[in-house]
């Protein structure tokens, strides 16, 4: 795998956070998230998306083996589909999303100027449709 690939993942779970806090944000509680199923699918889909990066990052070196506990959260939601726990998900959503978005931002953060700008183009034009992601990356650019 080349750095390129890596450096990719950081920001597919930047986007994948992105998109949780987003949808999240329409609901005061879990109970009420989860009631809405395609909320619902769509945060565990980008958990899923973040999870699976994450094993990613730790393998190639660019995470410490300490952020295992997300794959491992990733791998509960996959398997246990029917036992989720709800409450856990918006535990997660509120209280540690946070620290891992500082984690991925202060990774992305290090990265050649000229490549995160590549990168942050081309996830713009890929995302055009989601105007909290593209300002945010625009942020970001700056």
């Amino acid at each position: 795998m080349s750095n390129r690939y890596g450096e990719l993942f950081l920001f597919d779970i930047l986007v994948a956070i992105l998109k949780i806090r987003e949808v999240a944000r329409n609901f005061p509680d879990a109970a009420a998230l989860k009631r809405d199923f395609m909320a619902w699918d769509s945060v565990i889909r980008e958990f899923e998306v973040i999870g699976e990066a994450t094993g990613k990052l730790i393998r190639l070196g660019i995470l410490p083996q300490e952020y295992q506990v997300i794959v491992d959260f990733r791998n509960l939601l996959i398997h246990r589909y029917f036992g989720i726990d709800p409450e856990e998900v918006w535990n997660v959503i509120q209280n540690n999303l946070g620290e891992f978005t500082r984690v991925i931002l202060e990774k992305i953060s290090h990265l050649d100027a000229t490549l995160k700008g590549e990168i942050i183009q081309d996830l713009m034009e890929e995302n055009k449709y989601l105007d909290f992601v593209t300002a945010f990356l625009q942020n970001l650019q700056r």
